[in-house]
């Protein structure tokens, strides 16, 4: 009987701890500033179909809710629900060509945040899809618009 409560009690020791762990790693990320919430889905090669739900909507598959945080002239994502202390996907500025924007589709909605913008990109030859809120947005296309002269930016 004993046994079973120090068992117990070393579960929800080692859950609460997980739970702070988690807590301090989103604020360490955040303490320099200039973070915003920003959901990430690789994107479909250009000419091949995108997942859609069966009304030919975009699904909602494949999203991954993060956090980005500007850093010079790159952008680093890292995934809400980790523990790594690393960035998972790192965004270099001179290398992000903005094919387009649009509003979520059909369960998009129910997967991203409530007022989210989607952005399709190029970085590095990979497809991908950013969905942020619409201030978001503006500062993301704004420090992509501020890069310093000679370097070359592609915003649609």
């Amino acid at each position: 009987m004993i046994l079973a409560f120090e068992v117990g009690g070393a579960v929800i020791a080692a859950g609460l701890l997980g739970l702070f762990v988690f807590g301090l790693r989103r604020r360490l990320i955040q303490r320099p500033g200039g973070t915003f919430d920003c959901s990430l889905r690789l994107a479909p090669a250009e000419g091949a179909d995108p997942p859609t739900s069966g009304g030919g909507t975009p699904s909602g598959k494949g999203w991954v809710y993060g956090v980005a945080r500007y850093n010079g002239d790159r952008v680093e994502w890292f995934r809400v629900f980790s523990y790594a202390p690393r960035p998972r996907r790192v965004l270099l500025r001179p290398a992000i060509e903005v094919l387009g924007r649009r509003d979520p589709q059909g369960s998009e909605e129910l997967a991203l945040l409530s007022d989210a913008v989607v952005l399709t990109c190029v970085h590095r030859g990979d497809r991908l899809e950013l969905a942020m809120s619409d201030d978001a947005l503006t500062g993301f296309l704004a420090w992509l618009e501020a890069a310093p002269p000679g370097q070359r930016v592609n915003v649609a």
